[in-house]
């Protein structure tokens, strides 16, 4: 069966197509996100994803403050081929990951609180004295961060579900896409502020609260993703993305 390419993959491939036209020359910047998602009627989350596999083919450069210029153009010279490769069709983009994320690590711990043990509350607080350490330090791993998303999906006592977890953490570390994206952040100190959603999550987790569990992690992947949003943006730093709104009610209820 044909698997059908992401939506980030079919406005790359228009975008690739577009530069193939002759419509831009190398050197050339080319329209603002913004631009392009009016465009094509999509969100900006997925134009930027987009972008990021055109600069992974080499094609396009991001310039901080400045846009996006075309560096090369498709074809035999640039290398580029007018299919996807293999490990781009495998590929999965940051926002689209942290969305999967957002749904399913909400509800897991919404149920991780009504299966909690005291164990696994001081396995996690570890955790967090790990990850804490590791930003005392400066130091750039995420062993702390990944080990308290992994200990709540296994306090549930289901072994798929912590499997699953496990599987999207492997998809991230292995992303080429995950990695461009953080090439245009220089500014960590942001992940002091994903300790402390993590110790409101743990706070909710303690107190067996499904609800406000499920709120707390559901708004940390928010916080993630708008942060990452802010920081990669190179035209407008203030621009307020989002997938969706904070909690949908619809979900919830």
């Amino acid at each position: 069966m044909l698997q059908s390419k992401r939506l980030y993959q079919e406005i790359g491939i228009k975008l690739r197509n577009e530069l193939l036209s002759g419509r831009y020359a190398i050197g050339d910047r080319i329209p603002p996100e913004r631009d392009i998602a009016e465009h094509y009627q999509v969100s900006r989350t997925v134009v930027r994803e987009a972008l990021i596999m055109l600069e992974l083919e080499n094609l396009i450069e991001v310039r901080k403050g400045s846009g996006v210029y075309v560096i090369n153009l498709p074809g035999p010279q640039s290398g580029v081929s007018p299919q996807l490769s293999s490990s781009e069709e495998d590929d999965i983009g940051p926002f689209e990951l942290l969305q999967a994320r957002q749904f399913l690590e909400s509800d897991i711990a919404a149920f991780a609180a009504t299966q909690v043990t005291k164990n696994d509350i001081a396995q996690m607080r570890q955790a967090l004295e790990m990850e804490k350490d590791i930003l005392d330090s400066s130091g750039e791993d995420d062993d702390g961060d990944r080990q308290f998303h992994m200990l709540i999906a296994q306090a549930t006592g289901n072994s798929i579900l912590a499997e699953i977890i496990e599987q999207l953490w492997l998809r991230r570390k292995n992303s080429p896409m995950w990695s461009k994206l953080h090439t245009r952040i220089t500014d960590t100190s942001y992940r002091q502020n994903w300790l402390e959603d993590h110790h409101k999550i743990l706070a909710a987790l303690q107190r067996k609260d499904p609800k406000a569990a499920r709120q707390a992690m559901w708004q940390h992947l928010e916080n993630v993703k708008e942060k990452l949003l802010e920081l990669s943006d190179v035209e407008d730093p203030a621009f307020d993305g989002y997938l969706f709104e904070s909690i949908p009610v619809a979900i919830v209820e």
